[in-house]
């Protein structure tokens, strides 16, 4: 049994591999239903995961799982210490937690892209985990880790993708490694940053020189010099004057 288990598992890891790009470590999110099954199979998480599948494993859970085993209490309190000593992935619920498997949902959510395995026994996320394409499942049946084959969502999804209909997350960045090694992402943005140098010349009307006031030949200042002028001549006449009338 242990065996043909061994075989399936890596059958099925290598399908999540060549489709999705799923490489070791595999990181695993467990939740507190998973930690619950292995504490009552006394199932060594650490050990029998990596034996498995064969290969390098992370363990992980979030900080919503965390406090979700804290506010259920004693009944689970094993099944917390087991959490405790994983890896804690941040989750988007920084502020408000919500429940565990609300959370792990939200981790594999958009295509999955950190490749997580999700560990549960909860039969309800179980289902919509099915519904996220690209996504390995993980639970224990009779004191045994079994890996769940593909979901008919994911087997559709990956059809369309080698039909040409769709394009993967893992092929996206393989084009983009691609790109960056050819150089091609460096050309378009300095094609980009070129045409966003341009800069227009100056308004040819703001350039123009301001014309100069031509004084008015009838100013009130100019009045006032021909005034004092006509003034001093007067004032010349009479001492002249004077002056012959004294000869005389």
């Amino acid at each position: 049994m242990k065996i043909t288990r061994q075989k399936h598992a890596k059958k099925h890891l290598g399908f999540f591999r060549n489709n999705f790009g799923v490489r070791e470590p595999y990181q695993i999110l467990l939740d507190g239903t998973f930690c619950q099954a292995a504490l009552r199979g006394r199932i060594q998480l650490r050990e029998q995961l990596p034996r498995y599948l064969m290969g390098e494993t992370q363990l992980c859970t979030t900080r919503c799982v965390l406090k979700e085993l804290e506010m259920l209490g004693k009944d689970l309190y094993g099944a917390k210490l087991i959490a405790q000593k994983f890896q804690v992935r941040n989750c988007p619920h920084f502020k408000n937690s919500v429940s565990g498997s609300e959370c792990l949902l939200s981790m594999v959510e958009e295509g999955n892209p950190h490749h997580y395995f999700v560990a549960t026994q909860d039969q309800n996320l179980s289902v919509k985990v099915k519904k996220q394409p690209g996504v390995p499942l993980m639970f224990i049946i009779q004191n045994t880790i079994v890996l769940d084959k593909p979901s008919p969502k994911t087997i559709t999804f990956v059809k369309s993708v080698q039909s040409g209909q769709l394009v993967s997350a893992h092929d996206k960045q393989n084009i983009q490694q691609l790109k960056e090694e050819q150089g091609l992402v460096k050309n378009l943005d300095q094609r980009r940053r070129k045409k966003r140098k341009k800069i227009s010349g100056p308004n040819p009307l703001s350039c123009l020189k301001k014309k100069k006031k031509v004084q008015d030949s009838k100013s009130p200042a100019s009045e006032k010099k021909r005034k004092r002028k006509r003034i001093r001549n007067r004032s010349t006449s009479k001492v002249l004057s004077e002056k012959q009338n004294a000869e005389q």
